[in-house]
């Protein structure tokens, strides 16, 4: 499955990957064969940034 290009379905599905299936950021990218630089860049640009402690971007 691909990630959804829309950056608020983007932000959601992420949230509830982080939530549901995958421990760290890292984790779910290397699953999903994604980098993980260009949707930390994508969500920087506009507004939301990953909190590892809390495993979710806010």
């Amino acid at each position: 499955m691909s990630l959804p290009e829309d950056p608020m379905m983007l932000y959601s599905y992420l949230n509830m990957k982080l939530r549901d299936e995958y421990p760290s950021l890292d984790a779910l990218c290397e699953d999903m064969d994604v980098s993980k630089e260009e949707i930390l860049d994508k969500m920087k640009g506009v507004g939301f940034e990953y909190d590892s402690e809390r495993n979710r971007f806010w």
